[in-house]
């Protein structure tokens, strides 16, 4: 376990699924952890369960993720990790898809992404020194899958995005990376329904689903002082899904 002590990590969208996953971790490796979500009553829920602050934050607002880096640095004096985790993925096929679909969608997964880093950025310049990981996925960066044309192309957004920004911060002290997850067990997962589960099941070389916790695992990493020759990169977790040729690979 990377050691984490005296750290301040604020952890967007963090009220459950992936991003408890990583606030739970975090905080296990001796970080102060804030949650930030538009969900007030399940981010203080898991604030509480996680010996967390709580902080509401709509990323889809650059007010909202100014305050929310403002209350940080006025509450724990330092920010020294930012994980930019929420995301939305309403299914949605092209035929269907409107406007306000796509909007909605790169409002929250990309220009949240934008407008977080930017201010967390501001924060960590001062204090020379950062790390920001990115929940990014393996839909749109690496595959693709019907119905989620406008989530894979936000995901695939944050990408470049990152890689330029990584660029603009790199003799600042600070680092900028992603984790790419592939199916992992979570509410809106499992809202999925059981045949979508085996499904994706069959699809992955493990023939298991992956857990908040394996995430957590990959940004710990990646959010350590030990990551810092590392930025503008990407760390795929997914069981080996995106691996198999043909289906003969996964007998």
């Amino acid at each position: 376990m990377f050691d984490l002590t005296g750290q301040v990590a604020l952890v967007t969208g963090g009220a459950k699924g992936i991003g408890k996953g990583i606030a739970k971790v975090l905080a296990s490796a001796g970080a102060t952890v804030v949650i930030a979500d538009i969900d007030e009553t399940a981010g203080k829920a898991s604030a509480e369960e996680l010996g967390a602050h709580y902080f509401y934050l709509d990323v889809a607002r650059q007010e909202s993720c100014k305050q929310a880096v403002a209350a940080v640095m006025r509450d724990l004096e330092r920010l020294d990790i930012l994980c930019s985790n929420t995301g939305i993925f309403p299914q949605c096929d092209l035929a269907s898809m409107t406007e306000q679909h796509w909007d909605e969608m790169h409002g929250i997964n990309l220009k949240g992404t934008f407008f977080m880093v930017q201010a967390a950025l501001e924060a960590m310049r001062t204090q020379g020194y950062g790390r920001i990981v990115i929940t990014s996925s393996i839909t749109g960066p690496l595959t693709g899958f019907p119905g989620w044309s406008h989530y894979a192309a936000s995901k695939a957004g944050q990408l470049g995005f990152m890689r330029s920004a990584a660029l603009e911060c790199a003799r600042d002290g600070i680092t900028i990376n992603a984790v790419m997850p592939g199916n992992i067990l979570t509410e809106g997962l499992l809202a999925q329904g059981e045949d979508y589960l085996a499904q994706m099941k069959a699809a992955i070389p493990t023939h298991t689903l992956g857990t908040p916790d394996d995430i957590g695992h990959a940004v710990c990493f990646l959010a350590s002082r030990e990551a810092r020759y590392i930025t503008g990169q990407t760390l795929v977790v997914d069981g080996g899904q995106v691996l198999p040729e043909s289906p003969e690979a996964l007998i």
